[in-house]
């Protein structure tokens, strides 16, 4: 498993539809590649956004990073969307579950 955590703000003032209309479209394009397990999103009170997908394998996770929608989502981001974001990535993470 190959776990990507994406933790970011937005910019004041945005709109929040157009981000929300995007967001529904990479959820559903990453949905559908090839290695692909799961996603989630969270938002805490103070406006910070948590989102975590989870994939087969890095390769997978690398290659939705170069799909070209996904790309230029990316760009938006950095141009419209965040003021700031931090992405953690890592393979094999120790897990432990209770049932």
């Amino acid at each position: 498993m190959y776990l990507v955590v994406f933790r970011s703000r937005k910019h004041a003032g945005i709109d929040g539809n157009a981000y929300a209309a995007q967001a529904n479209t990479m959820e559903t394009l990453a949905c559908q590649q090839q290695g692909f397990i799961s996603f989630k999103s969270y938002a805490a009170d103070d406006g910070e956004t948590v989102a975590i997908s989870e994939w087969m394998d890095e390769a997978s996770a690398r290659a939705w990073g170069r799909v070209a929608d996904h790309a230029a989502a990316q760009a938006d981001g950095r141009t419209h969307w965040y003021a700031e974001y931090t992405l953690f990535a890592c393979g094999n993470p120790r897990i432990h579950r209770f049932p």
